[in-house]
């Protein structure tokens, strides 16, 4: 009989890995959950060695998911004020526009409080593309790091 825990488990981690890809869901938090929720009530035990790195994963996760787009406007060379209203606005367009909210956001966002602050349309487009990227970048990332996390978790518990 399958383990209820382990099937939530693994749920929360399937849920992480699609909220990779969809804006406004915590892809780390999810799979944080997943494991830690069979960490603390599954019948067998996960063992430090994969708890820790499983944890850490899904930290990681986190962490991209929050500081990618910011980061690729700041090494872009827009300002922090730029990034952060660009974060923002690309929240509220995606319950407007969908997914597609976020980039036309972003990327509007940052093209125009960089025009308005006296970069070239050159300048405010190239630093516009490179905020694009990050937030591509980061959901790339973020996909790559709960699937590791999914693929680990079964091989962990389910295999060994």
């Amino acid at each position: 009989m399958v383990e209820v825990v382990l099937v939530v488990a693994i749920v929360l981690l399937v849920a992480g890995m699609v909220g990779s890809v969809l804006p406004a869901v915590p892809a780390g938090g999810f799979s944080l959950a997943g494991v830690w929720v069979y960490a603390l009530f599954g019948s067998e035990p996960l063992g430090p060695l994969a708890l820790g790195a499983l944890t850490l994963a899904a930290v990681g996760t986190v962490v991209v998911d929050h500081v990618g787009g910011p980061v690729a406007a700041r090494l872009g060379g827009s300002s922090n004020r730029t990034a952060i209203l660009a974060g923002v606005v690309g929240f509220v367009l995606l319950f407007v526009l969908g997914p597609v909210g976020i980039i036309v956001g972003v990327v509007g966002t940052v093209f125009a409080l960089e025009v308005s602050e006296g970069a070239d349309a050159e300048t405010a487009a190239r630093r516009a593309v490179y905020t694009a990227a990050g937030v591509l970048g980061s959901a790339l990332a973020q996909l790559l790091l709960t699937g590791t996390i999914l693929v680990a978790f079964v091989v962990a518990v389910v295999v060994f």
